[in-house]
């Protein structure tokens, strides 16, 4: 269904899914959506949403693209909208089910006080292409899955499992007695590249300005490090996960 809309009257949702590839791959996914607004005069990709949405019985409304940058808030929209129920974080347990569903050893993402969502956005992605199962974050001092997360993710977010837990300290114990070993990223470790990351994995990465707390650090069995040498003294999170991701898949690739 089609029809014209004045989105400055458009009520309140749950949330909302900016730009062609991350709402290409909420239809994909069968994520569900409210309704698809479309900027007027736009083509290319966005004629394949409109008969993807068309197909699903999603309602696609029309707007001056004017209208469509108040929604988004001064964000890239790329012509186009979803308006989204909200993200469903799953449990803990629902991941190691995964990976035995996938006849697969556990390969697990646990977040530590990040707070910048383009660096969660980047690691869903980078988890999501290395074959991780899922991500782990707190519940507090810590982003959620955001729109701009959705965005970062390039739409990853709709294919990766994200949990939710009120305490990462504990949720690394119940890992532990899943059979999971349990890796730090911290400058005191041993270069990544000499650890042993095969079987049950579990990667603890924090953000650039607190690292991982002391009380999590505690709790892993092993740190590794991502040795410098260059001028610059770190990299941000994003970029530690996404070399520590792709270790592990060559490790297990090389079995």
């Amino acid at each position: 269904m089609e029809r014209g809309i004045n989105l400055l009257n458009t009520e309140e949702n749950s949330g909302i899914v900016l730009g062609r590839n991350p709402v290409m791959e909420a239809l994909k996914n069968d994520r569900e959506i409210e309704k698809i607004l479309i900027a007027k005069g736009t083509e290319g990709s966005i004629l394949k949403i409109v008969g993807m949405a068309k197909d699903k019985k999603i309602p696609v409304m029309y707007g001056d693209k004017v209208a469509l940058d108040r929604v988004a808030n001064g964000v890239p929209h790329q012509g186009v909208i979803a308006y989204t129920s909200s993200f469903k974080y799953c449990e803990v347990e629902e991941i190691l089910a995964l990976a035995k569903a996938r006849e697969e050893d556990p390969f697990i993402i646990i977040l530590d006080n990040i707070e910048d969502p383009h660096n969660l956005g980047a690691i869903m992605r980078s988890a999501e292409v290395t074959g991780a199962h899922g991500l782990i974050i707190p519940k507090r001092r810590a982003v959620g899955v955001t729109d701009v997360v959705t965005r970062a993710s390039a739409g990853a977010v709709e294919y990766m499992a994200c949990a939710k837990v009120a305490n990462i300290v504990q949720t690394i114990e119940k890992l532990k007695a899943a059979g999971l070993w349990i890796g730090a990223c911290d400058v005191e470790g041993q270069p990544y590249y000499k650890a042993n990351l095969k079987g049950g994995i579990c990667l603890v990465i924090g953000s650039e300005g607190f690292g991982i707390s002391k009380l999590v650090k505690e709790k892993c069995d092993f740190t590794v490090s991502i040795p410098m040498v260059g001028k610059i003294g770190s990299l941000n999170a994003s970029n530690a996960a996404v070399v520590l991701m792709c270790e592990v898949r060559r490790q297990r690739d090389v079995e």
